[in-house]
């Protein structure tokens, strides 16, 4: 769309915007519907079956379950039976299902922490300055950034005085992403 070097009133007549009362509640609720929240998905969440069965990838998980098997087949052919085969097997069972329960609980807690962390903005809607949650921004809202604010969504900038940008946070938020989507898509 490249409106950072497009004319602010060609930009305002084309997402049906008004750059002094913003958008109308109307306007807003039909821009939701059509873009949706101002989100980044998350990856989708895992099923407890599937947590549970990539417990078993990791190299020494699989070297155990080898020795299992090994240990089982010579305790069967030499008649000792196969205890240690099933101690080494409720081993890594029980180290699985920790493995999840801990994952589980830190996906719970990373999940609370980003509720409370909640990014607040400032918008012209209907004539008035509201605050509303980051996520609840729409295309083509009037933002109104302050000293010390976060920019809560790709911008156009309309009007500046004195602008500071701390483009080290920006920076370090790609590049954590970056982490994790390659971590992801292995």
């Amino acid at each position: 769309m490249n409106f950072w070097n497009r004319d602010i009133l060609k930009i305002e007549k084309e997402l049906n915007t008004n750059i002094e009362k913003g958008l109308s509640s109307e306007e807003v609720s039909k821009k939701r519907a059509e873009f949706g929240v101002n989100e980044i998905e998350g990856k989708k969440k895992q099923s407890f079956i599937i947590k549970f069965l990539n417990e078993f990838k990791d190299f020494m998980i699989i070297v155990l379950i080898i020795a299992a098997i090994v240990s089982g087949y010579i305790g069967i052919r030499e008649g000792e039976g196969i205890t240690d085969s099933i101690i080494i097997l409720i081993v890594v069972i029980m180290n699985a299902i920790i493995g999840v329960v801990q994952e589980s609980k830190a996906e719970k807690s990373l999940e609370a922490l980003q509720k409370m962390s909640a990014h607040v903005t400032k918008v012209i809607r209907n004539g008035n300055i509201q605050i509303i949650e980051a996520k609840d921004i729409v295309v083509g809202d009037v933002v109104i950034l302050d000293t010390g604010d976060y920019v809560p969504a790709d911008l156009r900038l309309i009007e500046t005085v004195n602008l500071k940008v701390q483009e080290s946070a920006l920076t370090r938020r790609i590049r954590s992403n970056r982490k994790e989507y390659r971590n992801n898509s292995r």
